[in-house]
C-alpha cells in the first residue's frame, strides 16, 4: 500500500502542475432518431461506444470518430449473414431502436455489465478493444478549477466532489477508492453528474462563485471538453488519476448460439489484421482477448 500511495502521490503532484488539454465530456450531440432497418436474419450489433462517430462529434481531428458501420460490413463478411448496426447512448435506448433485438453489444465495459440485467439480457464478454495507444483501459481524472489552491486529493477535505453514476466505474467506484487511499472521507451518498461535461461545467461555474468543488471525469473525454467548447482552454486542472479500469468491450448476448458466438469472437480477434478497418475504428491492435479477472 505504501508503494502504491507513493505512486499516486507522485502522479498527483505531476498532474497538478498541468492544465487539461483539449476536451469535451461524455455526453454527445444526440444523433438524429432514425428507425433502424433490420433484415429478419440480421445479426444485430448495438453500439454504445462514446467514441463512435454517431455518438461523438468531430471536434478533435482523428479522435472520437470510430466507424462502426464499416465494422458491420466487415463482420457480415466474416459471419456470412447481414449485420445491422444500431447506435444508442444507453442500452435501453439502443434496444428501443432495435425493437429489442441484440446479438452483440459494444460499449463501456462497466456500463454494459451494470445495465444488461435490467434489460433482461445475459451477456458474455468476447473481447476488449484497444485504443490508439494499444490500451484497453481508461481512468478517472480528479479535476479542480485552474486557480484552485488544491494540489493533491488530500487538499480536497471539505470540498463538494462530483462523481459519475455508479455504472461509470472510472468516475465512481475507482474514484472513491483512489480518494480514500489519500485519506479523504467519502460520503456514502455521492454527489453525481450524468456526464463529464456537466461535472466540468459545475466545477468552473461553482468555483467562480467561491465554492470549493472538484469533479471526476473520464480520461477518454479529456481530449474533447475544450475541443468542443464546453469549457475554456485551461479552465480545469487534473490533480489525481484513478487506477485503470476496462474501457470498450464487446459482449455477446444469449441470442447467439455457441457456434455463432465463436464465429463472432474469431472475427473480433482478427480486426487488428485489417489496417483499413483498424484505422476506421481508431484502434492500434483491434480487439484482443479480455484480461482475466484477478
Amino acid at each position: 500500500m505504501a508503494a502504491d500511495l507513493s505512486r499516486r502521490e507522485a502522479l498527483a503532484t505531476a498532474l497538478a502542475l498541468t492544465a487539461l488539454p483539449a476536451a469535451r465530456g461524455d455526453e454527445k450531440p444526440k444523433p438524429a432518431e432514425k428507425p433502424a432497418v433490420i433484415p429478419g436474419n440480421a445479426l444485430v450489433v448495438l453500439v454504445m461506444d462514446p467514441l463512435s462517430k454517431d455518438l461523438s462529434c468531430p471536434c478533435v481531428s482523428g479522435y472520437g470518430q470510430r466507424d462502426y458501420d464499416k465494422f458491420g460490413k466487415y463482420l457480415a463478411g466474416k459471419v456470412g449473414r447481414p449485420v445491422a448496426v444500431v447506435y444508442g447512448e444507453s442500452l435501453p435506448g439502443a434496444l428501443k431502436k432495435s425493437e429489442g433485438k441484440a446479438h452483440l453489444i459494444i460499449g463501456k465495459d462497466s456500463v454494459i455489465r451494470a445495465t444488461a440485467p435490467g434489460a433482461k439480457l445475459e451477456v458474455t464478454q468476447l473481447a476488449a478493444l484497444t485504443g490508439k495507444d494499444g490500451k484497453t483501459t481508461q481512468t478517472g481524472l480528479v479535476c479542480v478549477a485552474a486557480a484552485d489552491k488544491a494540489i493533491t486529493p488530500a487538499d480536497l477535505k471539505g470540498y463538494t466532489i462530483y462523481f459519475g453514476n455508479a455504472a461509470a466505474e472510472e468516475k465512481s467506484a475507482a474514484a472513491v477508492q483512489a480518494l480514500k487511499e489519500f485519506g479523504l472521507e467519502v460520503p456514502a451518498r455521492l454527489d453525481t453528474c450524468a456526464t463529464c461535461s456537466e461535472g466540468a461545467t459545475k466545477v468552473v461555474e461553482e468555483a467562480q462563485a467561491g465554492k470549493k468543488v472538484a469533479a471526476v471525469i473520464s480520461s477518454y473525454a479529456q481530449p474533447l471538453l475544450e475541443g468542443c467548447g464546453t469549457i475554456k482552454k485551461g479552465a480545469l486542472r487534473v490533480i489525481a488519476e484513478t487506477d485503470p479500469v476496462p474501457f470498450i468491450a464487446a459482449f455477446a448476448t444469449g441470442s447467439l448460439t455457441a457456434a455463432e458466438r465463436d464465429a463472432v469472437r474469431a472475427a473480433l480477434l482478427a480486426v487488428g489484421k485489417d489496417k483499413d478497418l483498424s484505422a476506421a475504428i481508431e484502434t492500434k491492435a483491434g480487439f484482443i482477448e479480455p484480461a482475466k479477472k484477478k
